[in-house]
């Protein structure tokens, strides 16, 4: 072959390099964000969610507390460590029965622990999420989960070999994916141990359910971006508060601590 047809050939390839890297840059830039529709999540404004009466907790401070959640509303939950934010939201869920009072859940609802135990780690990314929503076809399940960045051979990934922000998103997915769709999703301290990305994945998902959220969380930027209507200090009682005296009420409690 001569050297100008050598030469020819390594541009081609060049050339075809390049345009895989252009590629799989876009790829990457499409990664980086969520995108998924719930329309099966919406609750009716003024429909009843979820009560509690009287509540008293096992485990934290919370005692006679009364809540009521309604529509769509997108509630948070704060307060210092110990108050009873996680015990709250495992009461409501039925993992911890309440030392007094009633809790009454009134629409199919998911909860996302911090420890993203709901996954069996044997199992694929696609059969995991297949198990929490049954009777939905596979192939809608497959579309769901590329909206989720599982796309193809990712979605067949066995749990327990994913990466942390994977995992995170796996756990996401088999949560909002459920079936019958959650009217009520109840995330707790989901941010914790996620870098910005995921954060960033976290709060598109979430800017597509159109149920009742109730979540507990430190991080007061990441429940600004998802746009709570109620701020619930959690103590000996639920007040209600803003997201301006949040920080306050916070930085009192670690004050009157020291």
């Amino acid at each position: 072959m001569s050297a100008g047809k050598l030469k020819g050939l390594h541009q081609d390839r060049l050339q075809q390099a390049r345009d895989r890297q252009q590629e799989a840059a876009d790829d990457v830039r499409k990664d980086a964000e969520v995108r998924v529709e719930l329309p099966h999540t919406a609750v009716p404004n003024g429909r009843d969610v979820a009560r509690i009466t009287g509540l008293c907790l096992r485990h934290g401070r919370l005692v006679n507390a009364d809540l009521l959640v309604s529509g769509p509303e997108r509630i948070a939950l704060v307060g210092r460590n110990g108050a009873g934010k996680t015990s709250l939201l495992r009461t409501l869920a039925g993992q911890l029965a309440p030392l007094e009072g009633e809790v009454k859940v009134m629409v199919p609802w998911r909860f996302l622990p911090q420890r993203l135990d709901l996954l069996d780690e044997k199992l694929s990314v696609f059969d995991n999420v297949a198990g929490a929503a049954p009777g939905v076809f596979p192939q809608d399940i497959r579309a769901q989960l590329a909206k989720f960045l599982f796309r193809g051979a990712r979605a067949a990934q066995q749990a327990g070999t994913l990466s942390g922000g994977e995992r995170f998103r796996a756990a996401l997915a088999m949560t909002m994916l459920a079936a019958p769709a959650p009217q009520l999703l109840m995330l707790d301290e989901p941010t914790n141990n996620l870098d910005g990305s995921s954060v960033r994945q976290l709060t598109g998902a979430l800017s597509a359910y159109k149920g009742a959220l109730l979540v507990a969380s430190h991080d007061l930027p990441f429940l600004d971006s998802v746009g709570m209507d109620r701020w619930l200090f959690l103590d000996e009682g639920l007040r209600e508060t803003t997201a301006e005296q949040v920080r306050d009420l916070l930085e009192g409690r670690q004050s009157g601590q020291e």
